[in-house]
């Protein structure tokens, strides 16, 4: 099944994108290139009445909170290339609240997923603790083949 061939509406969908952009100092993206890569995906989502959930690393913090790799600081770009409001979750493993209060054609990017240690160098599918967030997983950016588990699609390229 490709991405194209499946409806959205009323799901909610995680997608693990590639969200590691350069930043000045200031905290500003000089290249958004993997922003706009993202986006076909992300915007087919949001426009069959889905919700999106994004997760991403940002740089090699090694487990620890490094506001200087917080994915807070892309959130305005993101929100300006999918011209909808992105909410933020500060806590990318204790977003439980903001994942369950995010309604059709909303988006959500969770903070930097290698602020845990076990996230660092680790697919995805090594750990289950986000599978209560959604009931799609899709690696972005070229869909394959799906898997059902636990009741929920994942999406694999």
């Amino acid at each position: 099944m490709k991405i194209d061939q499946f409806n959205f509406a009323g799901k909610k969908a995680i997608v693990r994108v590639d969200f590691n952009v350069p930043l000045d100092e200031n905290g500003n993206v000089t290249d958004d290139t993997r922003i706009r890569g993202a986006l076909p995906t992300l915007k087919k989502i949001l426009s069959d009445g889905g919700s999106v959930i994004m997760m991403s690393h940002m740089g090699k913090p090694k487990g620890k909170v490094n506001p200087k790799m917080s994915l807070s600081q892309i959130v305005s770009k993101v929100s300006e290339h999918l011209g909808v409001e992105v909410k933020f979750a500060p806590d990318c493993a204790n977003a439980d609240k903001e994942a369950a209060e995010l309604k059709a054609g909303e988006a959500l990017l969770l903070e930097n997923l290698r602020f845990y240690p076990e996230e660092e160098g680790k697919p995805y599918s090594s750990n289950t603790r986000y599978t209560l967030l959604f009931q799609l997983y899709i690696t972005n950016p070229c869909i394959r083949f799906c898997l059902f588990l636990y009741n929920r699609i994942f999406f694999y390229f």
